[in-house]
């Protein structure tokens, strides 16, 4: 003989409004007059969709079977990335390399490297403690002076000197200054 357990509160599924909004009105008579529904109900597989019917747990070999294959599909994953890494990284040290021989074929041609024009950003300390910033635009070693705008924060070199209307019409009209290096 089986002893009766005792329960507290209703028994069976409940049934979820907010799924029941989006229900045909065909449902509406089976739904009637109750709000807990067990499977021996007669229509239970018509209301089914609109309960809440909690989900079964999981079984340890199938949360181990998700996990592997997760982890599989990260690898393929990382293993695509380091793929597409390595062919953008050959691409570069190809342009590099060939950068290299283009610049010796010059070399060969010309006598000397082509000149590559040099961007330096630096401070200076001045006689009365302020300190300055400069941007100096240069091509190679040898220049004759330099072009600059306002208080001398931009300094373009030049290989060599302009003439004399170009350094006019530069100061007038762009209000860039030229400035002499070499005094001769």
């Amino acid at each position: 003989m089986t002893e009766p357990t005792l329960k507290i509160g209703p028994s069976g599924y409940k049934l979820n409004p907010e799924k029941l909004k989006g229900a045909p009105q065909s449902i509406l008579p089976y739904v009637c007059g109750a709000f807990y529904y067990t499977e021996d109900f007669e229509y239970f597989d018509v209301i089914k969709p609109y309960l809440d019917i909690p989900e079964k747990p999981k079984t340890l070999e199938e949360i181990s079977q998700e996990f592997d294959e997760k982890i599989d599909k990260r690898i393929e994953s990382i293993k695509h990335k380091f793929a597409e890494l390595k062919c953008h990284q050959e691409y570069l040290y190809n342009q590099r390399f060939n950068r290299i021989i283009e610049d010796f074929e010059y070399a060969k041609k010309n006598g000397q490297f082509p000149l590559k024009p040099k961007f330096t950003i630096g401070t200076t300390l001045s006689a009365n403690s302020n300190i300055t910033s400069t941007f100096v635009i240069k091509q190679g070693n040898k220049h004759e002076g330099y072009y600059t705008i306002g208080n001398g924060y931009l300094r373009f070199y030049m290989p060599y000197k302009p003439n004399a209307i170009t350094r006019w019409f530069m100061n007038k009209c762009l209000s860039i200054r030229w400035v002499d290096e070499k005094n001769d």
